[in-house]
């Protein structure tokens, strides 16, 4: 007797076998990881190896979306930091059909474990996933693909790190093509909600900037005094919020939903955190991007540019908290702001400054600091994997510190007395005010 591949309420049976629509490869599932209003996810087994399938309802596992899978599949993933769906399979005696995706590291955490505070990552780990997500979403539209539901339930992170993992990939579509998927409410852009348009790349940057909004915040950026004053949020409440009258709560003019103390307190509390240049992203997103949909968002290029600024900006109060450092708030008595933390003025930190056509980008030089090639090459692939040098304290002298050249090729260093010095790999430099460092092309100085 042939064994039934789903239970009597419907779910795939574990041990149950499928195939690949080839049949190349067989499925075996393992245990079921969770549900969701399209499907179930499981753990199984292909050839040997941990995957993961998405198994759709059988009201939703349409030929429509059959066709999508098999373009995304053909198409492969935009880079590795998508859940990107591999093969379909079939299971005998059972309706409809799922797909194959790499199987989410336990390290990776969900966004609303940050909201909840389940996880309470460094800044570091929060500012380098802003970036890699941007990243993402840059080369996903690249290929003349949208998302069309980017939300705080479809990426997870790795709070040490920073790693992002963005998974529901079945929801991408060719930009500005009609689908079941319009989104979820509060990360859709006011022209969706109110039905004026379909999702496009035009509206994944909306809710790429109200996601990261809520990353760095723990609050939505329309949510303020009007959220507040809503006794009953039903779909009238929501649409004219976040559709037909929405209002950045930190609005530069109109500050009548602004955020409200005791009770909107996370707003109030983190944005006063962040440097200026962060700020202003975030108010033309939710100003001249609620306004002007085609040329008032901010692109994934300037948000990979602002929240990589944001996170070489992190310096250390002698408390140990994370503060960002900004030129415009440093003082003459050689401190940059007050902590946040503990009220002490934060000395202004050591920095290596790295020239360009563009300008001058600063990095801070703490005791966990590393430089990756996009700070020698701003315009390069982003790399925040193999790192170019790090900060090391001398062995021999615990008070002295030195960047470390990890490259496989010499520096030259020319110290402030004139000196030259060519610094091997594995070998260090000190780090001393005016000592300025060849790296490859890149020319760079220590400055405070």
């Amino acid at each position: 007797m042939r064994r039934r591949s789903t239970t009597a309420s419907g779910r795939l049976a574990l041990g149950a076998q499928g195939q690949t629509v080839d049949g190349s490869s067989a499925c075996t599932v393992d245990r079921l990881l969770g549900s969701g209003g399209q499907g179930e996810v499981y753990a199984v087994k292909v050839d040997g190896v941990d995957l993961a399938l998405k198994w759709y309802y059988p009201q939703l596992a349409t030929a429509q979306q059959k066709h999508t899978l098999a373009a995304l599949i053909r198409s492969g993933p935009p880079n590795g930091r998508f859940l990107w769906p591999i093969d379909l399979v079939l299971f005998a005696n059972a309706q409809g059909f799922g797909y194959l995706m790499p199987l989410r590291e336990a390290r990776f955490k969900g966004i609303p474990d940050l909201l909840t505070r389940r996880v309470s990552p460094s800044f570091r780990a929060l500012t380098t996933a802003g970036v890699l997500l941007a990243d993402g979403f840059l080369d996903l539209h690249a290929r003349g693909w949208c998302y069309r539901d980017i939300s705080t339930g479809n990426v997870f992170f790795d709070p040490k790190t920073g790693e992002i993992l963005i998974c529901d990939n079945d929801n991408v579509a060719a930009n500005n093509s009609r689908g079941s998927v319009m989104g979820t409410t509060k990360f859709m852009a006011p022209e969706v909600v109110r039905g004026q348009a379909h999702p496009s790349t035009q509206t994944d940057l909306f809710s790429l900037a109200v996601l990261l909004f809520e990353m760095l915040m723990c609050a939505h950026p329309l949510d303020g005094k009007r959220e507040a004053d809503i006794h009953c949020f039903d779909s009238a409440a929501t649409r004219e919020l976040y559709g037909t009258q929405p209002l950045f709560i930190f609005d530069p003019i109109d500050r009548s939903n602004a955020p409200v103390a005791g009770y909107q307190d996370n707003a109030l509390i983190f944005w006063a955190l962040y440097p200026a240049f962060v700020k202003d992203l975030f108010t033309r997103s939710f100003t001249e991007g609620l306004r002007d949909p085609v040329h008032g968002r901010v692109r994934e290029t300037a948000w990979r540019e602002g929240l990589g600024r944001l996170c070489d900006s992190i310096c250390y109060c002698a408390c140990g908290a994370e503060n960002f450092f900004e030129e415009a708030r440093t003082r003459g008595d050689g401190t940059c702001g007050q902590c946040w933390k503990c009220g002490v003025r934060v000395p202004t930190p050591l920095r290596i400054r790295f020239r360009d056509g563009g300008g001058a980008r600063d990095v801070a030089l703490n005791h966990d600091s590393n430089l990756y090639p996009h700070h020698l090459k701003p315009r390069g692939d982003l790399d925040y994997v193999d790192a170019v040098a790090d900060v090391r304290q001398n062995p021999a002298d615990p008070s002295s510190w030195g960047l470390r050249n990890l490259t496989d090729e010499r520096w030259t260093a020319f110290l402030p007395d004139g000196t030259v010095r060519d610094v091997d790999p594995q070998r260090s430099i000190a780090l001393r005010v005016g000592t300025r460092v060849r790296i490859g092309t890149a020319d760079a100085e220590i400055v405070r």
